[in-house]
């Protein structure tokens, strides 16, 4: 890392403002009068991410919809979220972050609204995609505000307080969720963006500064635009059908075909203008490389555990979707709670030591949960969800400070961006790679299981069926089976279940444990609010 983001003294857009030494500002025209101003904005998109989810089954029920459409009630809105993210970083570049942020507020209300008055599930996804695209907008401007507010010496801190919020509505989004939808409907969980966006809107108005655009005299980049878009749009197209139609399937490797096919024109075209989308010059710098590195393996050991580890909570342990909320508080609590701490940390010796702890720490608690079993107690899985809560709060804060503290000022929109995309791409990643390595142990293990039962072995064509139930902590029983023979099979299944849960968990952990080595060529050292050097 440096200093002050690889950026020349010459360039007035790229020099922090000068403190003032002869009164002490008032707190609106200090920097956390940005954190405020954010704060809400950034926690109702977080909220989105996780409350949706326990919707779901009462949206199903109210729309028609069936699980494909159901899913893309996630999907449609990730999709919004992770081709847009670039451009939104973009235009917040050239635009002004205040601006882009508090149009992020009001579209990210508005669309929340219509999702809620949407008379079918198709209309539902549609305005989820719509959604997507204005969260897009709100996260990057919002980490960038904070870039071009805070002194180097101080963005450690502000990206600990920041991770905070994002880690306390993440775990706050399943418990509101439930009692918005126990208590009024599925609809509630959509319209509480409506207070919370009006207070979002208003301290964005009275606390954020004037619109000053960082990056005022650069071109939009259209071509580089539609190349990244598409890319990015097959890329996640990929990710999210590959679990239920397969790897293989032609329409798979026809999006991974384009996804590669895109994105290296991308690199191509971005050598060319005088004024690119993403100047590739930032990746020059290891640091931020790194971080975007690590931060996709971050977020595949925090997406694919949550995921997985829900079915193993409520499918394998039978826990209550209340309950196994309880249990995740350990791991999402722990990341609100370490994050302030870590930023300060960071502000004192750097990143590199504390995200290399931090993937360590991680990897240990991943590789406890590859070791659970049906009876495992609910110490070890909460000690298992500290280490990885702890872990995963020390990376999010290490690497992004690493992707944004190393940028420019006048690229924090696009440094930004970055971050959350790679955030969402690992994430997606995270649930595709390990979901389909699951199938396949499931798929491959779960005829001996019922063979050790004393069952017949289910055929090929009914293990194709069974795996997408299995997957899920659940178990197909035959017609009219017995007590004795329903105990069995479920049995077996959940022993498939666990197969398939220690081989992808492990391999998360492996993935963790390997980045924790390439963190260890970020430099080292201290931010501080001097002359650029590398530390």
């Amino acid at each position: 890392m440096t200093t002050q983001a690889e950026q020349s003294p010459r360039d007035p857009r790229d020099q922090h403002p000068p403190v003032a030494n002869e009164a002490k500002p008032r707190f609106t025209e200090s920097p956390w009068a940005t954190l405020v101003a954010i704060a809400f904005g950034v926690m109702m998109v977080a909220l989105d991410g996780t409350i949706v989810a326990v919707a779901n089954p009462a949206i199903g029920a109210s729309l028609g919809a069936s699980l494909a459409e159901l899913q893309w009630v996630t999907h449609g809105y990730l999709l919004g979220l992770a081709v847009f993210l670039i451009t939104a970083g973009k235009i917040g570049d050239r635009f002004g972050y205040r601006n882009t942020y508090l149009v992020g507020v009001i579209g990210f209300v508005v669309s929340s609204v219509a999702i809620a008055l949407s008379s079918g599930v198709i209309m539902l996804i549609a305005f989820r995609i719509v959604q997507g695209i204005f969260g897009a907008l709100l996260l990057p401007s919002a980490m960038g505000l904070l870039r071009a507010s805070f002194p180097p010496s101080k963005l450690g801190r502000a990206f600990g307080v920041f991770g905070s919020l994002i880690g306390a509505a993440t775990a706050g989004g399943p418990i509101l969720g439930g009692l918005l939808v126990g208590a009024l409907s599925w609809e509630a969980v959509f319209y509480i963006n409506v207070p919370v966006g009006a207070v979002a809107l208003a301290l964005g108005l009275w606390l954020l500064a004037a619109n000053r655009p960082t990056d005022a005299g650069s071109r939009i980049d259209v071509p580089g635009i539609v190349l990244v878009s598409v890319a990015i749009f097959a890329l996640v197209w990929a990710l999210v059908e590959a679990p239920s139609i397969g790897w293989a399937h032609p329409v798979t490797l026809a999006s991974l075909g384009a996804a590669v096919l895109f994105f290296a024109a991308f690199l191509v075209w971005e050598r060319r203008p005088e004024q690119p989308l993403v100047p590739l010059a930032l990746f020059a710098h290891p640091s931020l490389s790194i971080g975007v590195v690590l931060t996709v393996a971050m977020a595949l050991g925090l997406m694919g555990s949550l995921f997985f580890i829900t079915f193993y909570l409520q499918g394998v342990r039978g826990l209550s979707p209340a309950q196994t909320g309880l249990q995740l508080i350990s791991m999402t609590a722990m990341m609100a709670i370490t994050s302030p701490i870590a930023g300060r940390l960071l502000d004192r010796v750097g990143a590199r030591l504390p995200t290399t702890a931090g993937l360590l720490s991680a990897s240990a608690g991943m590789f406890l949960l590859s070791r659970l079993e049906a009876d495992t107690g609910v110490p070890y899985v909460s000690v298992a969800f500290v280490l990885l809560g702890v872990g995963l709060s020390l990376v999010m804060t290490g690497a992004t400070a690493a992707i944004i503290g190393n940028a420019p000022v006048r690229y924090a929109g696009v440094a930004a961006a970055l971050q959350q995309a790679a955030m969402q791409l690992g994430g997606s990643l995270g649930t595709a790679v390990l979901g389909a390595v699951m199938s396949a142990t499931i798929v491959s293990t779960l005829p001996g299981h019922y063979a050790d039962a004393g069952l017949a072995e289910p055929s090929s064509g009914d293990l194709s069926g069974m795996q997408s139930t299995v997957a899920q902590g659940g178990a197909v029983l035959p017609e009219g089976a017995d007590a004795a023979t329903a105990a069995a099979v479920t049995q077996a299944s959940n022993l498939a279940f666990l197969d398939g849960l220690h081989l992808a968990f492990g391999i998360a952990a492996v993935v963790m444990l390997v980045a924790a080595g390439l963190s260890l060529f970020m430099r080292a050292g201290r931010m501080t609010d001097g002359p650029a050097v590398h530390i």
